[in-house]
């Protein structure tokens, strides 16, 4: 799916006593600082008028940018979705380390001046370097991975120690856009394509850490999920006044291969039922009815399409 050729589908915000717009389909916000992703999801249950609204890919508190949200329907879609590869653009600060890896954090330790002055331009390009590819990462303390049930970021809050396993992430690009130096401490801007699961604030912590003076991050945006980018986001305010939304059926026949059924198919398909006899291509195919109305997706099994996800009763 090719976000920048995607048209939208525009409904007026609701006003006074007019009943919101109930849509099966894909908001992209552009999440702005200070709010949780869940408090973006209760906004959008608000604006589409139903409590059946989830999101991929949590965004902390502090970053701001993509966010992509399941309407009604949609919400099942999103797991089927190719939302793992995604874009940044974050500035660290070296000369200081925080309990959190942001700014959020308390400052816990801080380096001398004369050895921040000494780290250059071209030493901070070679750590980065370091950091691109396939690389075993320790996840921040304060993320939202499981440790017996609780989330890490609770223990912690809890005042527990918290010791999380590295694990393989891929970062296919880490590029330096800017360095500024300062007397006590450097802000880089980075820009970052890397896999889910990747965390920026470790990051940051890691290439202060490489460098031997700390680091941790003062400003994230994320600017894609998948094919979703900034230029198909919109902010809360903007879908407050005309509130857009990416139909189910556009979104699930640009991102997979597309089947027209015939009537009698339709009808199988709508009961999750499976067919023999058609080629379709490997992974999931975006199943249709003879109107237009996205059924469901099917994969080959053999020779028959088996589903693997309904999406009508």
């Amino acid at each position: 799916m090719t976000a920048t050729k995607t048209d939208s589908v525009v409904t007026p915000a609701p006003t006074g006593s007019v009943e919101p717009p109930v849509a099966d389909g894909i908001v992209v916000v552009d999440k702005p600082a200070g709010l949780t992703s869940h408090t973006v999801v209760a906004r959008i249950r608000k604006l589409a008028g139903t409590r059946k609204v989830g999101h991929a890919g949590t965004l902390d508190p502090m970053a701001t940018g993509v966010l992509v949200v399941g309407i009604n329907r949609a919400t099942r879609l999103l797991g089927h979705l190719q939302l793992a590869d995604k874009s940044y653009d974050a500035t660290i600060l070296l000369g200081a380390t925080t309990t959190t890896d942001d700014a959020e954090g308390t400052i816990v330790d801080t380096a001398a001046p004369t050895a921040v002055g000494a780290v250059t331009a071209e030493a901070i390009e070679a750590a980065v370097a370091g950091f691109r590819g396939e690389i075993s990462q320790v996840p921040s303390k304060v993320s939202a991975i499981k440790v017996d049930g609780r989330r890490a970021y609770q223990r912690v809050r809890d005042g527990e120690e918290v010791a999380l396993k590295a694990r393989s992430v891929t970062v296919s690009r880490y590029d330096v856009t800017d360095v500024r130096p300062g007397v006590a401490a450097i802000e880089v801007d980075v820009t970052v394509d890397c896999s889910s699961g990747t965390y920026i604030r470790a990051l940051a912590r890691d290439l202060g850490a490489e460098l031997g003076v700390g680091g941790h991050l003062t400003m994230l945006r994320r600017t894609r999920v998948g094919s979703f980018g900034m230029d198909t986001a919109h902010t809360l305010e903007e879908l407050a006044e005309d509130f857009t939304w990416l139909p189910i059926a556009q979104v699930a026949g640009e991102t997979f291969p597309r089947y027209d059924a015939d009537a009698e198919q339709a009808a199988a398909i709508r009961t999750g039922r499976p067919l023999s006899g058609l080629k379709l291509e490997p992974g999931q195919t975006a199943m249709f009815d003879p109107s237009g109305v996205f059924l469901a997706l099917y994969e080959p099994h053999g020779p028959v399409a088996k589903p693997t996800a309904v999406f009508v009763s």
